[in-house]
């Protein structure tokens, strides 16, 4: 029995290391697209691009007077 939990759990960490390969490989394919295409519209400072919708909010009012 002991000898048939360790094939289980050899099996077991195969496969879980093949899914962790594919989504890294998935991961850096997507970050080089996303490149590929912001060098395509022309955006040189790839360092600055910001890709979530978070500049598109109102901008935050901060009153400058000091708390009493």
């Amino acid at each position: 029995m002991k000898c048939s939990l360790k094939k289980i759990m050899k099996v077991i960490g195969i496969i879980l290391a093949i899914a962790a390969a594919a989504a890294a490989v998935y991961l850096v394919v997507k970050k080089l697209q996303e490149k590929k295409q912001l060098a395509a519209e022309g955006i040189d400072d790839l360092e600055s691009f910001v890709s979530c919708s978070c500049l598109d909010d109102e901008p935050i009012v901060v009153d400058d007077q000091p708390a009493a």
